[in-house]
């Protein structure tokens, strides 16, 4: 039975299969974008995105070293980790969370296998803004009810009428 187990173990031992997350997730960090079977990217996700988050504390000297070496005891890669927190951080530092993306390729060949490929959101310059995104202020996606103004009651009166108009005809 594999009741209340929400970690999939992709049919490995538990010391390969955090050698195997430990390689993907440095990997993924050098590279910014890898190509594996979907299971080990959903995997992966869930590996990796508390490393970054890991990566935002930025209070003190001695809170980022030894997030530095909680990451490295994560990933046993000393150019990973340095990339991770020299060109990873301040570009993820406004993001709230959801850093990585996995994208269905289709199945493998050989074996009919579901590939995908995950990759780090801000750097992809095909769907998001590139190198500008960690540059631009965060908008809000909330908006409070404040006064309405004298001009946007007129606007909203000739909006409506525009849209009777269209009804009608």
């Amino acid at each position: 039975m594999n009741h209340g187990n929400k970690k999939n173990n992709l049919s490995r031992t538990a010391s390969h299969r955090r050698a195997l997350m430990a390689n993907l997730g440095s990997q993924l960090i050098t590279h910014k974008r890898i190509t594996t079977t979907l299971a080990k990217a959903k995997a992966l996700r869930t590996y990796v995105e508390p490393i970054i988050t890991k990566t935002k504390n930025t209070s003190s000297k001695e809170a980022i070293m030894h997030n530095h070496r909680i990451v490295f005891s994560y990933l046993n890669d000393k150019d990973a980790v340095k990339e991770l927190f020299t060109v990873i951080a301040p570009k993820v530092a406004a993001r709230p969370g959801g850093y990585t993306r996995i994208i269905k390729l289709g199945a493998r060949v050989g074996d009919n296998a579901e590939m995908a490929m995950i990759e780090l959101v801000d750097f992809n310059e095909i769907y998001g803004k590139g190198t500008s995104a960690a540059a631009e202020p965060v908008k809000k996606t909330r908006r409070s009810g404040g006064k309405k103004k004298a001009a946007g009651t007129d606007a909203t009166a000739a909006d409506t009428t525009e849209t009777e108009t269209t009804t009608e005809g």
